[in-house]
């Protein structure tokens, strides 16, 4: 990652996700018995394993709390306590990991979110680090088979998350528990700028012709299975679609790959040129309006303009079988791409489940 200012490095910090996990493990120990220590250990999605202080720990219940430092990101959490309380279940219908929202933390009440309704506001990932942060505590103590009950807690959770989108989106009650893997990246604008600049000078220099911008690792990871372009072709773009677009033409390349996934491709086709939601929630009267013309009918419009999310609109469309209206946004895309870097571009949409990619516009 680039610099801010002349000398200083972006320093990188922690998602909830993974001071969620790390509190759960420190809590477990206090469950088994284990001495209280200052500090705990815990794996990270890529296999690397890192160390998180405990801001508090024991007390009259098995209790720990981490304080998050999210480095230099702007976050609203950055500071925020996020702790963990453990209790043995006598029966969990067979799950031995039980995951409970606590104060701070919402709850899910509206379709298109990568949890269910009515589930806890922890998302996929962070649901993995926990329970594999908790395992590991369970393997240290030698406990015995017995099903543990984990609630999630953020202190202040619920006045955070009036700075956010959660309640627009459905989430009640507190914060989201997030992160895809564990590491929270500086989002400076120079930063990103920087580092698309550096990443694609790096690729003409090595000959390259073909450049590959994604939005995130999951994207950019999918489409790579597929192509195997040299590692000096991938740049992560971030949320900087019109400004990597444009570098690319500026840049001298003659073609471009570009892998994102639903909602941040509705903004492509929409001509928005910095996708991050804090510059602009996704309307879904927007993208209802798009798909209107592109041929979706009523009253499909009206029940699209209604939805929650872009997820949903995107998990509508498949039920209905309207593939033709999916393989529409991508061509368009792809011609607003076109338009913004004056060069070819081949559009990838990406799933968020498994990085499977899904459609292709040449």
């Amino acid at each position: 990652m680039s610099r801010s200012g002349k000398n200083k490095p972006l320093r990188s910090g922690y998602t909830t996700g993974a001071c969620a996990a790390a509190a759960a493990k420190a809590a477990v120990l206090c469950l088994l018995g284990r001495e209280h220590p200052g500090w705990v250990e815990i794996p990270f999605p890529d296999g690397s394993r890192h160390r998180f202080d405990l801001c508090r720990f024991g007390g009259t219940s098995a209790m720990a709390t981490v304080v998050k430092d999210a480095g230099d990101d702007p976050d609203v959490t950055n500071g925020a306590e996020i702790g963990a309380e453990v209790r043995w279940l006598a029966d969990a219908d067979g799950e031995r990991i039980v995951l409970v929202n606590g104060p701070g933390v919402g709850v899910v009440t509206k379709p298109g979110l990568p949890v269910p309704v009515g589930e806890p506001a922890i998302n996929p990932v962070p649901r993995q680090m926990i329970r594999a942060a908790v395992t590991e505590a369970l393997a240290e103590g030698e406990a015995k088979a017995a099903a543990l009950e984990v609630t999630i807690f953020v202190r202040d959770g619920e006045i955070l998350a009036k700075k956010t989108l959660n309640q627009r989106l459905g989430v009640l009650g507190g914060i989201s528990i997030l992160g895809t893997t564990g590491i929270v990246k500086p989002v400076s604008a120079q930063a990103w700028t920087d580092t698309i600049e550096a990443s694609m000078r790096v690729a003409r220099a090595a000959g390259l012709t073909t450049v590959l911008l994604a939005t995130g690792r999951t994207s950019e990871a999918a489409v790579q299975r597929q192509l195997h372009l040299p590692e000096e072709a991938l740049v992560m773009m971030g949320d900087y679609l019109h400004y990597a677009l444009e570098a690319a033409g500026r840049h001298g390349f003659t073609e471009i790959v570009l892998a994102a996934m639903w909602a941040k491709l509705i903004k492509a086709a929409l001509a928005v040129p910095q996708t991050h939601v804090r510059n602009g929630a996704l309307e879904t009267r927007q993208a209802a309006a798009l798909l209107a013309r592109l041929g979706l009918e009523e009253p499909e419009v009206t029940t699209m303009a209604g939805a929650n999310t872009a997820r949903e609109i995107y998990q509508r469309l498949q039920d209905g079988g309207r593939n033709d209206l999916v393989a529409a946004v991508c061509r368009q895309a792809q011609a607003q791409a076109e338009l913004w870097s004056g060069l070819p571009v081949q559009v990838y949409l990406v799933t968020s489940e498994k990085g499977v990619v899904l459609h292709v516009a040449h």
